[in-house]
This record gives C-alpha cells, sequence and structure tokens, in this order.
C-alpha cells in the first residue's frame, strides 16, 4: 500500500500551488464527511462549505464548483450574455489562461486593456472603453478584476484601486467579478480583512485547491439572487455534482485552517528571492516579491533550459518553465519547507557556477 503521507516527499515541487495534495486532516475530514445529493441542495457538508465562504467575503450566498476556471466562466456567464462585453486586464487569467470561454460559450466580447506593474488597468482608461448605447457595439456589461495578480508576480492590488473601479461601474451600470483564486494570499499581503476588497465586487471566485491545499474546487460568492442564476448556469455547463461533500470537506478546512498560515509560505518566497539575488548569474526583481510567487532570470552562462533540466534530474527540484528567454517561475506553497528552501538554493548555486 502507498503511504499517503511520505509518497514521493523528496520531490520538491515549486511549479504551482496547485500541485499541492490535501493534509492528514482533509483526508480524514473528506473520509467522515456527511453527505448528500448536491443537485437537490441536501449536502450538509456543501451547504457548511458555501455559508462558511459567503460569510468569509461579506455575502449572501455561495456555489461550489468544480475548479477555478469553472468559478469565473459561471459568474461571467451569470453577468452577462451574448452581445455584451467585458473590460479585462489583456494579461488577466480570465482572457488569457481560461480557453476563451466567455466567448466561445457565452458570446461575449473581451476588451482587453493593459496593465501596470501590479495587474490594475488605468482608471481613465477603463472609463474610455465603456461603450456608448449604440446598435454597432457590443454592450459593456462588466469589468473583471484579478487578486493577487498571477501574471505580475502575484501581485497584492489594495482596496482603494477596487473601491475606484466600483464607482466606475456604478456610473455606468457594469458588474465587477473578481477572480480570487488566490484571494486570501493577496489579503494576508495587505494585512486587511476580505471584506475591505469583498464589498467593492459583485462576485468573486475563490481557489480551494491552489495554496489552501483541497485536491478539488473553488467557490463562486454573491447575492442570493446571483447564485441563484449560476446554479442553473452552473449546470448547463455540466456542473451540476452530488455526494460532492466528500470534496467540500477539504475545502472547510482549507478556508478555516490553511488560509491562516498563508504568510509562511509568503516568508519562504521572500527567503528564496533573497537567496536567488545573492547568487551570481542570477537576475531577481526583490521588490516585486510579495506573496507566494516569484520570477527570476538566469543571466549565466548556463541555460534556462539546462538549469531547469538539471535541478530535476539531479535534485528532484521541478520548476515551472524550461523556455529560453522567459523568466522562471517558483511558487511557495504548504508543502515546502525551510530544508527545501535551502536545497533549491544550493542545488542553483552550484549548478550556475
Amino acid at each position: 500500500m502507498v503511504d499517503i503521507e511520505t509518497n514521493d516527499m523528496d520531490k520538491i515541487d515549486l511549479r504551482s500551488d496547485t500541485v499541492t495534495w490535501p493534509t492528514v486532516a482533509m483526508r480524514e475530514a473528506m473520509a467522515a464527511a456527511p453527505v448528500g445529493d448536491d443537485v437537490y441542495g441536501e449536502d450538509p457538508t456543501i451547504l457548511a462549505l458555501e455559508g462558511r465562504a459567503a460569510e468569509l467575503v461579506g455575502m449572501e450566498s455561495a456555489l461550489f464548483v468544480a475548479s477555478g476556471t469553472m468559478g469565473n466562466l459561471v459568474g461571467i456567464l451569470t453577468h452577462g450574455g451574448r452581445g455584451d462585453e467585458a473590460i479585462v486586464g489583456a494579461d488577466a487569467h480570465t482572457f488569457y489562461w481560461e480557453g476563451g470561454g466567455m466567448a466561445t460559450l457565452g458570446g461575449i466580447t473581451p476588451r482587453p486593456l493593459p496593465t501596470d506593474h501590479s495587474g490594475r488597468m488605468d482608471l481613465d482608461q477603463v472609463r474610455q472603453a465603456i461603450r456608448a448605447d449604440d446598435p454597432h457595439f457590443p454592450r459593456s456589461r462588466l469589468i473583471l478584476t484579478e487578486n493577487s495578480y498571477g501574471a505580475k508576480y502575484g501581485a497584492a492590488i489594495p482596496a482603494d484601486y477596487f473601491a475606484q473601479l466600483r464607482q466606475i461601474a456604478d456610473e455606468a451600470g457594469l458588474s465587477v467579478h473578481l477572480d480570487g483564486a488566490r484571494f486570501f494570499n493577496a489579503v494576508t499581503a495587505l494585512g486587511v480583512e476580505p471584506t475591505e476588497i469583498t464589498q467593492y465586487v459583485d462576485s468573486i471566485s475563490i481557489c480551494l485547491s491552489k495554496g489552501l491545499c483541497a485536491p478539488v474546487g473553488s467557490i463562486l460568492c454573491g447575492s442570493a439572487e446571483f447564485i441563484g442564476r449560476a446554479r442553473r448556469i452552473r449546470k448547463s455547463v455540466g456542473g451540476g455534482m452530488r455526494q460532492a461533500g466528500i470534496l467540500g470537506a477539504a475545502g472547510l478546512i482549507a478556508l478555516d485552517e490553511m488560509r491562516l498560515r498563508l504568510a509562511e509560505d509568503h516568508a519562504r518566497a521572500r527567503r528564496i528571492a533573497t537567496g536567488l539575488a545573492e547568487i551570481p548569474g542570477i537576475e531577481i526583481e526583490l521588490e516585486r516579491v510579495q506573496t507566494n510567487i516569484l520570477y527570476f532570470r538566469v543571466t549565466a552562462d548556463v541555460s534556462s533550459r539546462t538549469l531547469v533540466n538539471r535541478l530535476r534530474e539531479e535534485a528532484n527540484i521541478l520548476l515551472d518553465s524550461d523556455n529560453e528567454g522567459q523568466p522562471i517561475r517558483i511558487v511557495t506553497h504548504y508543502w515546502i519547507d525551510d530544508a527545501a528552501v535551502d536545497k533549491l538554493l544550493k542545488a542553483i548555486r552550484e549548478i550556475v557556477a
């Protein structure tokens, strides 16, 4: 029998926080979870999870979905439909990494705008992007945001930006959806309560299976009326689930316990970044390391591809990218401890020497 606690523990996987496996406490809770048919609204563990998530972000209701991409898709399709337009960052996850779902499945046109070093769209450009009421144009319907912002080194965006977006949206009658895949990383880095940001958005999708260690699932939160409509959209994209409480049990631990320790992941990311900055042949922007994501470049004679391949082959360390000319990403998480940080820095130092 495979030992679930030690299997593959010698591997140091820094490709993403999506590689996390559930904790022992999660596995025990999953095995003991009371369940029912969630399509009938009768799974007590899912009901508890949805209630807890809504409470944390100060919203009326929530809906458990299979993934972060599904959470964003269901949220977007609930806010808009064919002929509508969504204003979104040009490197936002909802635009760049989700298969074009809003357009292919919902007929919603994305209106991408450039973002700054933290993933913020220019507010004047957002205003200018809102369409006039003209039959030649798609209808401006919603603004899509993200926090933390994955494409910009996991930057944590402060609440004042969302307050200003809210004002713009209200003036034009638009909705605001927040891709909060790593939302609790953002609020941890900012040192604020979740509601300080969520008060300015209409909906948020929060991933449970990244740094929070749950094996599957995300939560979409919003008003009771919004979630009622979202439940119908979830069904139409194939997302109705039955005895999902087995997964929901892990989600409850993710929300009640794992989100409270994310500062440890951030501290280890900063420690890695500081260590990398001391290695000749490595280039890194220390000031951009705010959460659990960092990027670095190899300027030594060793190529990026060689570094990534040798780390895998010689030290069983997995990094995200081996594409030449692109920075290499590192993402810390629960299963990366201080010993793993030491091993990583030692291995890189030896390879680039």
